[in-house]
């Protein structure tokens, strides 16, 4: 394969290694803090490593079999880059040129997609099409100009349903050469879903209709990693969703942001409004932006409510309602322990601490400051705080007297004129 020739000038050749070297300085190792913020953050990820040659970024992916752990106590056998799953975030600026590497440690053949990038079609990845398939113990070499900036993705392109079923995906972020605005954090996103059968050790790629796990950055709640911020800090959140069949409307309690980019490119000023929930589609990226100007434990999670369930399942009756009577006295004599579930909801789930089969995670749950939190899955957390030193996890939020809800106290029922024994009728809503 003959390298491509791209001509730049020495000028832009060395500003790219010099915003490679500061970049560079990002690695993981180093810990963030508000007065030194990384570039990216990945909660619960990783971010590729790379090194400058004669003008190339230069990166290095493995695609190979990956033990993975979705939640606490939740384990299988993935497939990922560079012992991770999802892959290392790639991070590139405007303008460079890079070189990446992939090897193929997987038993099948294989490729790699740079989604929503531009750039030559024999560079594209896409397995038969532009490319031969990578086959096992072989070492591709894709290279080309960054001609773009904003929030990508890359995955297998090469027997799709199964490798990016299986978490062959990643993200990638291309920062303008000339920035037009700074943020002081900025977050990246993958969402995904899978089927985990309870006592598998692989996920089911074949699935269509019935993902009973969905995930941030590969993890479903009570394991995802929050977003830690301090008050007054402008906010970037990047998105993107290569799940297999379902979109995912996000919402962030507390907060109204603005979408200001898509995978196509930055959203002008003029077209952007102010949303409280982000519609992205499966294939795309999405990129929000807000000031963290309200303290406290804020919500992020994808509001179709099964999405935020662990291991849902839909082949049990429906007990909403359902009146027991003696039924769990009378089944005890043959299963001893048995308790009838649903008739109220599944929130009880996350609260009776039941025995459950061996690499499986309750439907519901994760412990909160004040009670349980009755969410899973694809659910995490904003932590918006007035003093950090760290943006390490601060704890739960101390919410300041008087701005916390709690049981009403008799004497304000009372000033209030609220008789709860006689709650007042709901009014028509139209004109008659």
């Amino acid at each position: 394969m003959k390298p491509l020739k791209v001509e730049l000038s020495r000028r832009e050749v060395l500003a790219s290694a010099a915003i490679g070297t500061a970049l560079a300085a990002t690695k993981p190792a180093l810990a963030a803090s508000p007065a030194n913020p990384s570039r990216i953050v990945v909660p619960n990820g990783t971010r590729a490593s790379w090194k400058m040659v004669n003008g190339w970024k230069v990166f290095h992916l493995v695609a190979e079999e990956v033990d993975h752990e979705f939640a606490p106590g939740v384990k299988a056998k993935v497939w990922g880059y560079n012992g991770v799953m999802h892959g290392p975030t790639l991070e590139w600026v405007e303008g460079d040129r890079v070189r990446v590497y992939v090897t193929n440690r997987l038993d099948a053949p294989t490729t790699v997609h740079w989604h929503g990038i531009l750039l030559p079609n024999g560079m594209d990845g896409v397995g038969g099409l532009t490319q031969r398939a990578i086959k096992k113990g072989e070492t591709f070499k894709y290279e080309f100009p960054v001609k773009q900036s904003g929030t990508f993705m890359y995955h297998s392109h090469h027997d799709e349903m199964t490798q990016m079923g299986m978490g062959l995906t990643g993200m990638i972020v291309i920062h303008p050469r000339n920035a037009p605005k700074r943020v002081d954090r900025d977050f990246v996103l993958m969402l995904h879903e899978w089927r985990l059968d309870v006592g598998a050790s692989r996920p089911n790629p074949n699935e269509m209709t019935e993902f009973n796990l969905l995930t941030i950055n590969g993890k479903a709640f009570p394991g995802t990693e929050p977003l830690v911020v301090k008050t007054g800090e402008r906010v970037r959140i990047r998105l993107g969703n290569l799940s297999a069949m379902d979109h995912h409307p996000i919402h962030l309690h507390g907060y109204q942001f603005k979408l200001v980019e898509t995978d196509g490119g930055p959203i002008p000023p003029s077209a952007q409004w102010p949303e409280t929930t982000v519609l992205v589609n499966v294939g795309s990226t999405r990129t929000i932006e807000f000031v963290a100007d309200a303290p406290g434990d804020w919500a992020l999670h994808c509001h179709m409510t099964h999405h935020v369930m662990n291991q849902m399942g839909h082949g049990f009756p429906n007990m909403i309602g359902v009146n027991a009577g003696n039924l769990d006295e009378r089944v005890r004599k043959l299963l001893p322990g048995y308790m009838t579930m649903g008739q109220n909801g599944m929130g009880e789930m996350a609260e009776m601490h039941m025995p459950v089969p061996d690499n499986s995670i309750p439907m519901v749950g994760g412990a909160g400051k004040h009670d349980v939190i009755t969410m899973g899955g694809m659910f995490t957390v904003l932590k918006v705080r007035d003093r950090l030193t760290s943006y390490k996890d601060p704890g739960w939020y101390e919410n300041p007297p008087g701005t916390l809800a709690d049981v009403a106290a008799t004497g304000d029922l009372q000033r209030d004129g609220i008789d709860v024994e006689k709650p007042p009728a709901a009014e028509r809503g139209g004109d008659a």
